[in-house]
């Protein structure tokens, strides 16, 4: 059998209903000798305390600690590891790596591999027979790690979309992406980004404190100790209506005065909201009443339930 592309339009809720589709991630592979020893120094996870073929995600910080990269990381060896970041933003990672990398025996260099995302009820079953459908491929299998969604993805050279599973529309990935509350590159993410703003479970899931310095550390570390507080926080947004979505950049007005922007937005599957995420002031106690170009809208904690 192979994947059913019909309905691939439709806005489906991809906590209750099984979906695959293509997404766009960039994959580096950072190799050599001294690969462990260099990615501990410069990332916030502890790379060295991950066994050959523990997954674990990362920040990439700059020296103030803001972020470069936000990455899920595989140890695919003893001497390597593979990265995969937000499509379009692998080059910038690659650069970020090879800056520090004097006299270091490590190589940091990108591949080209595709991903394949799996998200609903049987993710990871669909994902692992699909990435073991042919003799000899290099698939990795890889969970997602969304808040509330069942995922995998099939990290590869060959990877491929598993027979059987209906293919989801972009619509119905970024839905289940915003409701859990998930951060991407370039849009809940820039380099003006500090950690701490995008929630505390990326923070847990992607920075060891116990590891020893790395790039960034300092700010990072400063920010936990006093708990987390940072002047703005990712917050959800959902919008009444089934109207069209708001657009990255548009106001969040709270009590007649811009409390934050819209950084993501996409249509509710159970059509009759519009989802969005938004970087808004801490002031902003969730749940409270608020406008998103003209339309009345709730700001709501993370993950969005219901």
């Amino acid at each position: 059998m192979t994947a059913d592309h019909h309905g691939a339009d439709e806005v489906v809720d991809l906590r209750t209903e099984l979906r695959a589709l293509v997404v766009g991630r960039d994959v580096v592979r950072v190799a050599g000798p001294d690969a462990i020893t260099y990615l501990q120094g410069q990332l916030s996870q502890d790379v060295a305390g991950l066994a050959p073929g523990d997954v674990a995600w990362s920040f990439v910080l700059q020296p103030a600690g803001k972020v470069d990269a936000w990455v899920r990381l595989v140890r695919t060896g003893d001497d390597e590891v593979v990265l995969d970041v937000d499509g379009g933003h692998g080059a910038a990672l690659v650069a970020r790596l090879r800056r520090f990398l004097l006299r270091t025996k490590a190589d940091v260099d990108p591949v080209d591999w595709r991903t394949v995302a799996v998200r609903g009820p049987g993710a990871e079953a669909a994902a692992r027979a699909a990435a073991g459908g042919t003799g000899g491929r290099a698939d990795l299998v890889v969970p997602a790690g969304w808040p509330g969604v069942e995922g995998y993805d099939v990290v590869g050279p060959d990877a491929s979309l598993p027979a059987g599973v209906d293919v989801a529309g972009p619509a119905s990935y970024a839905a289940a992406r915003i409701r859990a509350g998930v951060p991407a590159m370039g849009a809940e993410l820039t380099a003006d980004t500090i950690p701490a703003e995008v929630g505390q479970w990326v923070v847990d899931a992607s920075v060891d404190f116990t590891k020893g310095c790395f790039t960034g550390q300092e700010l990072v570390a400063r920010i936990d100790s006093r708990g987390g507080n940072v002047p703005r926080h990712l917050r959800g947004l959902v919008l009444a209506g089934a109207g069209d979505p708001p657009t990255s950049g548009d106001a969040v007005v709270v009590d007649g005065a811009e409390a934050g922007r819209v950084t993501s937005a996409a249509p509710d599957p159970n059509g009759e909201a519009t989802l969005a995420l938004a970087i808004v002031r801490r002031a902003v106690e969730p749940p409270a009443p608020a406008e998103v170009a003209g339309r009345p809208a709730t700001v709501v904690d993370l993950p969005i339930t219901g």
